[in-house]
C-alpha cells in the first residue's frame, strides 16, 4: 500500500511538472515576441529567464524519472544521484543566462533602442500571472526535493522580475524613462548569479561526497562511542548518495569477541545512527581491542615498500 501511494505521489508530481513545463514554455515564446516587437530588453531578459526555468524543469523530470531506477550491477547504490548532477546543470546554465543579460545591458547602455510601452506591461502581467501559477505546482514538491526546489525559486525570481517589468514600462508610458529597462535587465542578471552561485556550492558539495550539512564528524564519533562495548572509533566516512540518503562507513574497536557480542554491538550503533543522523546505509568494519587496523592504503604501501600486509 505504501509502494502504491508513493507511485501515485511521484506521478501526481511528474503531471505538475508537465503542466509547468508547458505554461513556461508557452509564457517563454509569448514574451520573446513581445520584447522584439516592443524593444523591451528587459522582457527578453526575463523570457531568458523563463526559458531556463523550462529548461530546468524538463532535466528535473528527466532525472526523476532516471533516480527511481533501482541499484544494478553496474550503479550499485541506484540512480538517486541523478538529480544532483541535474541541478548541477541547471545551475551551471543559470549563470550562463545571467552573464549573457549583463553582456546584453551594457551594449544597451551605449546604443539605446525605442520601446513600447504598451506591450510590455500588458506581456509582462501575463508572465506574473503564469509564474505564480507554475510557483503553485512546484511548491509542494520543492520542500523535499534540491531540483525543484530551485525550479521553485526560479519561478519566484520570474514572478518578482515581472512585477518589475510591468513597472519599467509604467514608467516608460508615464514619464518616457527608457532607461529604466537596462536597468531592470541588470536587476533581473544580478539576481539570476545570486540565486545560481549561492546554490551551487550544496550542489558541488554533495557531488563531492562531503558532510550531510548539521553533521560534525566528532558528534558522530561521540555518540558511536557511548555505545556499550565500544572501545574507539575511527576511519569514518560520512557523505550523501543522494539527496536525504546519507551513508556511513567506520571501523569500530570492541572489547568482546563473541559473535552475540559483536551483532549487539552492530545493531545497537546502526539503530543510533539512524535515529540521530538519519543514517540510512552503514558499513561498519569491527575491530578488537589492541590489534592492528590495516587497510587497502597500508595494504598497498606495504607492498610497494616490499613488506607483508600483517
Amino acid at each position: 500500500m505504501g509502494h502504491e501511494h508513493n507511485h501515485n505521489t511521484e506521478t501526481i508530481g511528474d503531471k505538475r511538472l508537465i503542466a509547468a513545463i508547458g505554461v513556461n514554455a508557452t509564457l517563454t515564446l509569448a514574451q520573446i515576441v513581445g520584447g522584439i516587437l516592443s524593444g523591451s530588453l528587459s522582457l527578453i531578459a526575463d523570457a531568458l529567464h523563463n526559458l531556463s526555468d523550462a529548461a530546468s524543469l524538463v532535466i528535473a523530470l528527466i532525472a526523476r524519472k532516471i533516480g527511481r531506477r533501482p541499484p544494478d550491477a553496474f550503479k550499485t547504490f541506484g540512480y538517486r544521484r541523478s538529480e544532483t548532477i541535474a541541478a548541477l546543470i541547471n545551475l551551471v546554465t543559470l549563470i550562463i543566462v545571467g552573464l549573457y543579460l549583463i553582456y546584453e545591458a551594457m551594449g544597451r547602455l551605449f546604443a539605446p533602442q525605442p520601446i513600447e510601452g504598451w506591450t510590455v506591461v500588458v506581456v509582462a502581467g501575463i508572465a506574473l500571472i503564469v509564474d505564480i501559477a507554475t510557483a503553485i505546482l512546484t511548491y509542494t514538491m520543492s520542500k523535499d526535493s534540491m531540483n525543484i526546489k530551485a525550479a521553485f525559486l526560479h519561478n519566484v525570481s520570474d514572478a518578482l522580475a515581472s512585477v518589475g517589468v510591468v513597472i519599467a514600462g509604467t514608467l516608460i508610458l508615464l514619464y518616457g524613462w527608457y532607461w529604466t529597462d537596462t536597468v531592470l535587465t541588470l536587476m533581473i542578471a544580478g539576481y539570476v548569479l545570486w540565486q545560481g552561485f549561492s546554490l551551487l556550492p550544496k550542489t558541488i558539495h554533495l557531488l563531492m561526497e562531503g558532510a550531510p550539512e548539521g553533521i560534525s564528524i566528532a558528534d558522530v564519533v561521540s555518540i558511536m562511542e557511548r555505545t556499550n562495548g565500544v572501545e574507539s572509533v575511527h576511519h569514518v566516512h560520512i557523505w550523501e548518495i543522494a539527496e536525504h540518503t546519507t551513508a556511513l562507513e567506520a571501523h569500530v574497536v570492541i572489547k568482546k569477541v563473541s559473535l552475540p557480542d559483536i551483532e549487539r554491538v552492530k545493531t545497537e550503533l546502526k539503530r543510533a545512527l539512524y535515529e540521530q543522523f538519519k543514517v540510512i546505509h552503514s558499513t561498519l568494519e569491527i575491530e578488537l581491542d589492541g590489534s592492528v587496523c590495516i587497510d587497502a592504503r597500508q595494504i598497498n604501501s606495504n607492498r610497494n615498500n616490499g613488506k607483508s600486509p600483517t
